[in-house]
């Protein structure tokens, strides 16, 4: 089983994003997700909760939790969001950087936006990785 972290900083809006997609769309007995953040917040962002419930997908129970070195070792793939910097490296990890705009402060608008684009980077992540659900 491969795990993916996707981390950005404060793993309050575009890392749960990715992960939820992510385990929406990936067979759970070849791949699954985790969120993280260096600087985590206190919880989401609330238009990213809105946004995301539009789409049938509740994080209402996800809470942000902090990138550690242990949890990064976890994972065989490490995304990150945004230009994020101060992740723990871990050796041999498979790394990816997806430029990707904060929610933070934006309006539903905008955050429907990054989500709908998230939405497709993870959909071509799965399917590069052949991880689909199946048929």
């Amino acid at each position: 089983m491969n795990t993916v972290i996707f981390a950005c900083t404060h793993n309050a809006g575009r890392s749960q994003i990715a992960a939820a997609f992510f385990n929406l769309l990936a067979d759970p007995a070849k791949a699954r997700a985790i969120s993280a953040g260096t600087q985590p917040a206190e919880r989401l962002h609330p238009e990213v909760l809105a946004t995301m419930k539009e789409m049938g997908v509740d994080l209402g129970d996800a809470k942000p939790q902090r990138l550690t070195p242990e949890l990064a070792k976890s994972a065989q793939i490490l995304v990150t969001l945004g230009g994020l910097s101060d992740a723990p490296v871990v050796t041999d990890q498979k790394r990816e950087d997806w430029p990707m705009e904060d929610t933070v402060g934006k309006s539903a608008a905008d955050v429907e936006k990054i989500r709908d684009a998230t939405a497709a980077m993870v959909s071509d992540f799965v399917i590069r990785h052949g991880w689909e659900r199946p048929q």
